[in-house]
């Protein structure tokens, strides 16, 4: 008996596939968010805050970690989700050179209302810039 030619042979799965080794995501909406925290400015860094708000600061950052970037964004302000921040209601000269008007600020709570504001970078990294304990950051009105 002859095999029909036109037959498709099965698609092979690929290496990553056959190991069980995850293919890369190139979406970071579907991971959850890292955080960097190296270019805190003096006066609204971790330094500056009391025992209890570092705390907070380190509770909120697991919770975060626990949801994806997609999902956060769907979540209210002041709840797990996050609101943006115009870079220009930034008071004073803390903006730092690689915050660029194409760059969109973000701020999650952390310790009450009292907001973490940074910007998310491509691959998912959350970079923390400015821990307003003293709502002293932007108008919050």
């Amino acid at each position: 008996m002859a095999k029909n030619k036109n037959q498709l042979k099965p698609k092979q799965a690929d290496k990553s596939e056959r190991l069980g080794t995850p293919k890369p995501v190139s979406d970071s909406d579907s991971l959850p968010p890292k955080f960097c925290l190296r270019g805190m400015r003096r006066g609204f860094s971790l330094e500056d805050c009391e025992k209890d708000e570092k705390a907070a600061f380190a509770s909120r950052l697991y919770e975060l970690s626990r949801n994806n970037w997609s999902a956060l964004c769907q979540m209210p302000r002041h709840g797990q989700g996050y609101e943006k921040i115009d870079r220009m209601a930034i008071k004073g000269d803390n903006v730092p050179d690689e915050i660029t008007a194409e760059v969109d600020l973000i701020a999650f709570r952390f310790h009450g209302k009292a907001p973490m504001v940074g910007y998310r970078s491509k691959d998912g990294v959350f970079n923390i810039i400015w821990l307003d304990r003293a709502f002293t950051l932007y108008d919050h009105g």
